[in-house]
């Protein structure tokens, strides 16, 4: 009944009803665009694709972060990912040019300048990884032995290559107007729609090899449930480790205005056990994307590619582990600045007890931050890489990406954003919240996906 009651609250803010249809609607619209085919395309075409997407493991990782789309030749076929590189790449410059560091200290005026080259960049990728989507995309279906044979020419490739940029482009203006008249972070929730319609078939297809009877099928529907056990606790674990905080004790000073008394009150600095988020798994899949690019203009997977383009080998897990464990560090140094936190607690009075105020305390909060995000990024590394181990164990390779992995990572960290935002405007109206015991607690503030 308090379910029932909740949701009713919800339809009744009528801000919170608008933003919410919104949503829903401008999802609609990216979805039917999934399926929305590259003129030229034959069925026989898709199927070859879809044949060659269902054998490569990076391949499916590609398409579930495009909804499917990559595998249907569509013309939104690139997904969001070129959009999320280009920001790596300006963040990554954020932290290297002096001139990027004064934008980035310029307030609005400068987000939007950067916000602009971001664009200007994700449209100079497209026109890198479109031509090679198509070159593997022409590979594959002359490769099939029931399709017709391809073969695209100069004119073809450009416009087909303008096709696949605007249908990216596009995305990301759904991902904004989500950002601005709906609900959550836009862009973080094309992702985790991308996501969230390639699990239905997944889990029926897990759920009907394990039938009896099945050709390979292993343990029955015992395995399943068991499977099932498994991808709960796989998701406890990353709530946790998305929600973990240690909380240091800040001690504000007192100070007496006239009559009255301010400050000496005890609060926390909740530092996140992962404040980085899930951008170490952005980070870590975008350069692992690479390989992908290169297989394809060189038309094929030969030798050091092939262990790079194939998400259960051990070499991949290997480096795609090291690099999130490196990027969990380095994106942690930028979200979080013990020196400005120390100097923010000086100015309002505040202090850590038994710490001196300024550069001790700065040291202090640095060294708590060390500490902690050493096992975050290690569980963070362990959880990105568990689907390997599911496929192991015998579990498909479509179900495997939801068991762990950068799919349920960002799944977890999504989910939680959008009900701390529904939360939110709850509580604004003197409403109850979404749980009973506390609020909701969402990843890292300003956090990008």
């Amino acid at each position: 009944m308090s379910l029932v009651q909740t949701f009713k609250n919800i339809w009744t803010i009528e801000e919170l009803r608008k933003r919410i249809l919104v949503t829903l609607l401008l999802v609609l619209v990216y979805r039917l665009g999934c399926y929305v085919v590259l003129p030229g395309i034959s069925p026989s075409d898709i199927d070859a694709l879809a044949n060659f997407t269902n054998k490569s493991g990076l391949m499916q990782l590609l398409d579930m972060f495009s909804g499917g789309a990559f595998s249907q030749a569509s013309i939104f076929a690139l997904g969001i990912m070129p959009y999320i590189t280009a920001s790596i790449v300006i963040q990554l410059c954020g932290m290297i040019l002096p001139s990027f560091q004064k934008m980035q200290r310029e307030g609005e005026s400068g987000r939007q300048k950067l916000n602009q080259y971001t664009r200007y960049l994700t449209v100079l990728i497209l026109v890198l990884q479109a031509p090679a989507y198509l070159v593997n995309l022409q590979m594959q279906v002359n490769g099939a032995a029931n399709a017709h044979v391809m073969s695209f020419g100069l004119w073809t490739y450009i416009y087909l290559t303008i096709i696949l940029a605007a249908g990216s482009m596009f995305i990301m203006w759904l991902g904004e107007r989500i950002t601005d008249r709906g609900i959550g972070n836009g862009i973080s929730f094309i992702i985790l729609v991308g996501i969230i319609a390639r699990l239905p078939g997944a889990l029926f297809y897990e759920f009907t090899s394990r039938l009896p009877g099945t050709t390979g099928s292993q343990g029955g529907l015992v395995m399943f449930i068991v499977e099932i056990i498994l991808l709960f606790a796989v998701t406890v674990g990353a709530v946790l480790l998305v929600q973990g905080t240690r909380k240091v004790p800040v001690q504000y000073a007192k100070r007496i205005v006239g009559n009255r008394q301010y400050g000496g009150a005890r609060q926390y600095i909740p530092l996140k056990v992962n404040a980085a988020g899930v951008m170490p798994i952005i980070f870590a899949q975008a350069i692992m994307f690479i390989p992908v690019s290169l297989a394809g203009f060189r038309g094929g997977e030969t030798g050091f590619l092939h262990a790079f383009t194939d998400i259960n080998s051990f070499w991949y897990n290997v480096v795609f582990f090291i690099l999130i464990v490196a990027f969990t560090y380095f994106y942690t140094a930028i979200t979080v600045r013990p020196n400005d936190m120390a100097e923010n607690l000086k100015r309002n009075n505040g202090f850590i007890p038994g710490v001196k105020p300024g550069k001790k305390t700065a040291e202090y909060l640095d060294d708590i931050m060390s500490r902690i995000t050493l096992p975050g990024s290690l569980f963070l590394g362990i959880v990105a890489i568990l689907p390997a181990f599911a496929r192991f164990f015998g579990i498909s390779q479509n179900f495997a990406q939801f068991f762990g992995g950068t799919s349920l990572l960002i799944l977890v960290g999504v989910v939680l954003d959008t009900l701390q935002q529904v939360e939110s405007h709850l509580m604004m109206h003197h409403y109850d919240g979404l749980m009973k015991d506390g609020k909701i607690k969402g990843r890292t503030t300003g956090q990008a996906y």
